[in-house]
Parts: C-alpha cells; structure tokens; sequence
C-alpha cells in the first residue's frame, strides 16, 4: 500500500507528544511509542492493560541506532543485525543507563530490532529526520496493538476492533506478511551463557547458527533468561477455548463436541474434515511459512463465531513448525479467559 504523507506527518507528531501510534510490521502491527519518554510509554501500558513488568521491544531505524540504546554490544550482534536486519529478529542486549525501566520492566537488558515492513521503516526513518523523542534518541518501543494476551493483529482492521478508541492513530500497511511475532534472541550474557533463543520465530536457531557458528541454545537453560515479550505460558489466545489435537484425532473430537451439545470451529493444515460436525472449518497451507502468515487471522474469524470451542490440529513436530507451535501452545493455555 502506499505511504500517504499526511498520516506519515500526523504519526509523527503524535509521537513528539508523547501520544501513541499503532503500525505494521512485517511480524504484527506494533502499538508505538517514543521509547524515551516514560509518560508515552506509559499509554501502550494503559491501553493494552498490560502488566509494568513485562518489557516492551524498541523498534529502530538502523543497526547504526544500537550503542545509543545498548552498552557492551558484542561482535555477534552486529554480524546478526547486519544478516538479518531489517528482518524479524530481536536482540535481547545489556541497556543503557539512560533507558527508561518502564520500557525494559525493570530489567537491566534491553530488545531492540529494525523491522522490514516499508512503512514501519518510513514512520523510524522519519521520526529520526524530526528529532526523534525525548533527548533526541530515536526509537519507538512497540508490543503488538491487542488487549495483553489477546490475538496478536496482522491487519489494520484487528487493532480498530481491539484498541478502538484507545489509539489515536493507526496506519494501515495492508496484511502483515510474516504474521507471528519476531525471534527473540539473547545475547546479554554471551560470554557465561552463550546465545538463548528466548521465543522462536521466523528466524530459525538453523539459520542464527549459520551467521554465529554455533547452534543457540533454548531457554530457560541452566541460567534464568531475561523476561521479554510474549514468553507467558498462556497468551496469544481467543476468547473462545481452544484445543490443540493431533492430526489422527480431528474427526474424534468434533465428533465428542457434538456428542456434548457444543458448537466447534476447526482449523487445520492437512485435509479439511467433516464440515457436517462443525460449525466451520478452515484449512490454512501445510507449509509452515505460509500457515504463520494466516495464523492469527484465521483464529479471530474462528474466535468471532460464537462458538463453543476451538479445534485446532496441531502442527507437524519439526523443527520449522515451531514458532508456530509455540503460539498455538500459548493461546491454548489462554484461551476462554474472559475480562482479560
């Protein structure tokens, strides 16, 4: 979609009044705000009624912004950064002096990406030509715009029927086309634990390892791992309960819905069952890439038919699958929680 000047402008001095701004990525749309202001960021932490503790991730314009947020960076991350940056992969570094708590919840570490979506990289790129924020730094910290622990957005119209009101501004960049949230990956403790993927995603260990030489490690590990984003046991999750089954045992549990008088949505990757026992049914691509992209909006249609429970077959388990197991696991153990 084109980038229209006048909201890129209007985005921009929202932002430089401490106001938030909700955008796309090439992961989610992110709900932003001036990193460097506590009172901005603030808003994202009002609007999404999100927990003081759980760290934001801040989002740059370049790799060449990383010492003016991060201290000690080492080597590896500046030969991630330049293999993967723009591109879906957060570094987990040790801040800053300056960097507000309220953005790292507290912790003494910092997460911090270059997104690739064009007009993510516009609204950085601008907001650094303007000045930036506060004391002149220039980043925008920005978790995914949905209620804490709600379906992550991938289209404008999510966060419309999420936040509403509550975000002044929101610029549509059309559907997000990697669809779940970046890798998280920790290197502010290299030197005692080595690198930690601390939430899989579209950047595998595989290919990390293939820039790094060595093979991270999954957390927690031996060493308790810095808290970030999304890493709650349950999140990501519809209002409806979910229920993640195996491949062989679909038509068994729709079968068992009905039995009990419940109404069921099913999503699958593999053939699609009977429709007859369903009250929909959606098939999203057996390949894991393409299955990410439609992953969330697949669950709010589902999560919006006012059904009684969610089937979910669950993915392959390989390797390549599993960000998106991560995700189906986290919103399983959310699901159904109402007034959250």
């Amino acid at each position: 979609m084109p980038i229209e000047p006048a909201a890129l402008a209007r985005a921009i001095s929202l932002l430089q009044t401490g106001e938030i701004v909700a955008f796309p990525t090439e992961t989610v749309y992110g709900l932003g705000a001036d990193a460097a202001s506590p009172a901005a960021v603030g808003k994202i932490f009002a609007a999404k009624g999100r927990p003081a503790d759980h760290p934001l991730i801040v989002h740059l314009a370049s790799a060449d912004d990383l010492e003016q947020w991060a201290i000690e960076v080492p080597e590896l991350a500046r030969k991630l950064a330049a293999a993967f940056w723009p591109g879906p992969l957060t570094l987990i570094l040790k801040r800053a002096a300056w960097v507000p708590l309220a953005v790292t919840g507290g912790q003494p570490t910092i997460g911090l990406r270059v997104p690739a979506h064009p007009l993510a990289l516009a609204l950085l790129h601008a907001f650094a030509r303007a000045g930036g924020g506060a004391g002149g730094k220039c980043g925008i910290a920005a978790p995914s715009a949905n209620r804490f622990g709600r379906i992550s957005p991938t289209e404008a119209a999510h966060v419309r029927a999420e936040l509403g009101e509550r975000v002044p501004l929101i610029l549509d960049g059309g559907p997000c086309t990697i669809g779940i949230e970046s890798t998280i990956l920790d290197l502010s403790r290299l030197a005692s634990v080595g690198a930690r993927v601390l939430r899989p995603g579209h950047i595998t260990p595989e290919q990390i390892a293939a820039v790094s030489g060595a093979l991270p490690a999954v957390a927690p590990g031996s060493a308790a791992p810095p808290r970030v984003s999304g890493s709650l046991a349950a999140h990501y999750a519809p209002h409806t309960p979910l229920r993640l089954v195996s491949t062989p045992q679909v038509q068994q549990a729709i079968d068992e819905a009905r039995a009990g008088g419940r109404r069921c949505a099913v999503l699958c990757h593999s053939r699609l069952p009977d429709t007859a026992a369903a009250s929909i049914s959606q098939r999203l691509a057996d390949q894991p890439a393409e299955y990410a992209e439609g992953l969330y909006s697949a669950l709010r249609r589902l999560d919006n038919l006012a059904a009684d429970l969610i089937i979910v077959e669950a993915p392959p388990a390989a390797p390549a699958w599993a960000a998106i197991a991560d995700r189906l696991q986290r919103a399983a153990r959310g699901a159904g929680r109402q007034g959250e």
